[in-house]
């Protein structure tokens, strides 16, 4: 449903296989890291390293991910999981009010951005005999391509969406699957008020059926942050991959790491202006005036400007 140029965002869970439902989040990581070991092979081959170094590189980078993503969300924005539901933090359940599986849901970039950092000091002992700016100068090619997909994913779920704006915004939705889950627009909300008990059979009535349109005008337009972040990874893509096939830049050690700190958490930084809040530490006083995203991209901002005054001074690898 499409009003000039805003919609009411009600996707699909994900493509139907008739025995197993592939999600699109799901989706969304399988080609992050499917197509980024494409594109780091011609990488390694070009610079003599094997393809079985660059498969164990994608387990561990991937472990490292999730693992770091789940953990950062937890210490960031949800740290009384600690105390309040321990179980939940590493495995795909809750048992908060009861124990019912979730999925591996609340992942956090800046955590995974510092898990696969922390993994590379063990690849490059261990893996690959390469530097660690090597490495790192590397990985960050297909990591901002994952990045774009990662976001879409959160599209597809209708999470990490703007905040509210007037529907004669540009690109304004209604996300009508991401509103707070136990609110008067929740689930279970609207399968009370649509008296459906198939969420996706109400969430699809409320978006179609025009007996429901009163539920579907309380509904507030909102940025589609997800997506403008998206489009900003591919521009940190696109300008990696130039610098790395088309100048020297591969050959200065932490340029190519730099550069990408400096562009992706720039990006993220600005995109957060238009973000609901995703809670954290900024609910305290002393942080209110950034969002906690935005407290925690200016340290990997600082540490690119570093990397790339650095590398411009040192051109050795």
């Amino acid at each position: 449903m499409i009003y000039a140029l805003n919609m009411v965002w009600n996707p699909a869970e994900g493509i139907d296989l008739g025995f197993f439902m592939l999600r699109f989040y799901s989706l969304s990581w399988v080609l992050a890291f499917g197509l980024g070991w494409y594109v780091m092979k011609p990488i390694f081959l070009r610079e003599n390293e094997t393809v079985e170094s660059l498969d164990k590189l994608f387990v561990y980078t991937l472990v490292a991910t999730m693992l770091g993503a789940r953990l950062g969300h937890v210490i960031f924005y949800q740290s009384e999981l600690f105390y309040e539901d321990p179980l939940s933090i590493l495995l795909p359940i809750s048992t908060k009010p009861s124990l019912h599986f979730t999925g591996f849901a609340g992942l956090a970039s800046h955590g995974a951005a510092i898990g696969i950092i922390v993994t590379m000091f063990y690849i490059q002992r261990r893996v690959i005999k390469r530097s660690f700016f090597w490495i790192l100068d590397r990985i960050v090619i297909p990591v901002s391509l994952g990045a774009i997909f990662i976001r879409l994913g959160n599209f597809m779920n209708s999470e990490i969406i703007g905040k509210p704006t007037s529907a004669d915004s540009f690109m304004a939705m209604k996300f009508i699957k991401g509103e707070d889950y136990l609110g008067p627009l929740g689930e279970p909300a609207i399968k009370a008020q649509t008296n459906i008990q198939d969420a996706q059979q109400a969430f699809n009535a409320v978006a179609t059926d025009p007996q429901f349109k009163t539920i579907l005008d309380a509904f507030p337009y909102r940025y589609p942050a997800q997506l403008y972040e998206a489009i900003g990874y591919v521009f940190v893509f696109a300008i990696l991959l130039f610098l790395y096939w088309k100048t020297e830049a591969r050959n200065k050690a932490g340029y190519l790491l730099g550069i990408f700190l400096i562009l992706l958490w720039s990006i993220r930084f600005v995109v957060e202006f238009f973000k609901d809040s995703q809670g954290g530490f900024e609910k305290y006083p002393i942080f209110n005036a950034l969002s906690t995203g935005q407290w925690l991209s200016i340290p990997f901002v600082i540490i690119g400007c570093y990397l790339v005054f650095r590398a411009k001074a040192d051109k050795t690898v």
